[in-house]
């Protein structure tokens, strides 16, 4: 009778053990943290993001990125690859001016976006785009729950980017319709 329990109780700590895998986010692991810190350290030295990052004229925006943005469209080289890379400033609080982001904003920058293209086979399925939320700091924001929002964030999800911008269409961007391939450097 013990070893029958043994085993029962065995098997059902297994299947908690995959319930609880497959509830677990596919997004903010250690691999998806290491990948966004290059993706990180790529802006900074393209002065797209940190000290001393260029500014463009913000334009009007809304949630869940803020009330005034910045978009820039680049490449950057991670392990090898060269992708695409878009990179959204987020501005509030809500009511904030483009004179106020133009003259202080450091003091009015909530969060940095970024959707890097990842290369073939990364997932297929969702354009093999990368995303990443950093605070200001260039630290990971992090979901209610305490995962790093980099990796497939909203995949398979009602909320969260890939939710949102699976909606955009094929390129997953709303707010170009250039072919990313061409922004590439050559």
């Amino acid at each position: 009778m013990a070893m029958k329990f043994g085993i029962t109780m065995a098997a059902a700590l297994g299947l908690a053990g995959m319930a609880i895998a497959q509830d677990a986010p596919m997004f903010g692991g250690e691999e998806d943290q290491a990948y966004a810190e290059q993706v990180w350290q790529a802006m900074v030295d393209q002065n797209l993001a940190g000290d001393g990052a260029i500014m463009s004229f913000p334009y009007p925006g809304t949630d869940p990125h803020g009330m005034m943005l910045e978009t820039f469209y680049s490449s950057a080289t991670i392990d090898g690859h060269e992708g695409a890379l878009v990179v959204k400033r987020n501005y509030g609080p809500e009511g904030v001016t483009v004179d106020q982001v133009l003259g202080s904003p450091g003091e009015h920058l909530g969060a940095v976006t970024v959707m890097f293209m990842r290369e073939a086979g990364y997932d297929d399925e969702t354009g093999n785009w990368f995303y990443a939320k950093y605070l200001p700091d260039g630290s990971l924001d992090q979901n209610p729950n305490g995962v790093a929002l980099a990796g497939l964030v909203g995949k398979n999800a009602d909320a969260g980017c890939i939710a949102c911008h699976q909606n955009a269409g094929d390129n997953y961007l709303f707010t170009t319709d250039a072919d990313m391939g061409m922004m590439m450097m050559e």
